[in-house]
């Protein structure tokens, strides 16, 4: 009988799948980095529905792990980005209400063998408490240090293009001021999809409480 998967054995069989040799015949030539995500998405599924007892979803459905509340994002390192849902203006500032299992890979098709190679170069949990836009959390922690007011907040919103009208403005400065939000680590750019860059997450060198570098 498999055991149920926790977020202890979800950092170690994340290690563990990014550490195997991946070499895929069906990959060779593939450039679409969509493609290549959703394929190594559903190899990592697999490995874990092998070893443990989960809970799988899906893309159209929302996480992808929703029992651990994680969804799981695969990019190449040539630029570590994806999408994800719009739900509001406060994901930026509060986070997008789920963690994050970031896989970041480098391609190199092997023309001997028609196959492409994929070699892991970070790996990397993201709670979602860090799961906010850097710029955007910092501003306004560092305008809150220097005793801002609701004005303060709302100039700033606005400054950032940040989406909603002012009655989703105001709301969520009254929030702020009460609650601020904790320094994020995401770059989340505004469209009808969020657009989320890792490069600061898989640069980061220092311990941050929130953030499992698993590789």
């Amino acid at each position: 009988m498999k055991n149920p998967l926790t977020r202890v054995e979800l950092v170690a069989a994340a290690k563990e799948f990014c550490l195997r040799k991946h070499l895929y015949p069906k990959l060779f030539g593939v450039t679409d980095g969509k493609a290549v995500g959703t394929f190594i998405e559903l190899e990592f599924k697999t490995f874990l529905d092998s070893h443990y007892e989960i809970e799988l979803g899906n893309a159209a459905l929302g996480l992808d792990l929703p029992s651990l509340e994680t969804d799981i994002k695969v990019t190449s390192i040539r630029q570590p980005q994806s999408s994800c849902p719009f739900r509001s203006a406060r994901q930026k500032i509060y986070g997008l209400g789920y963690n994050l299992l970031l896989f970041v890979y480098e391609k190199q098709d092997i023309r001997k063998m028609r196959a492409a190679q994929l070699t892991f170069v970070n790996c990397t949990l993201i709670d979602k408490s860090r799961t906010a836009d850097y710029q955007t959390t910092r501003g306004l922690l560092e305008l809150l240090a220097r005793d801002a007011n609701q004005d303060d907040i709302l100039a700033f919103l606005a400054d950032r293009y940040l989406p909603g009208d002012e009655i989703t403005h105001n709301t969520l400065a009254e929030e702020i001021l009460k609650t601020p939000p904790v320094l994020g680590y995401l770059t989340i750019s505004n469209a009808l999809q969020w657009r989320l860059q890792y490069n600061r997450v898989v640069m980061l060198k220092e311990t941050v409480e929130g953030i499992t570098k698993i590789l």
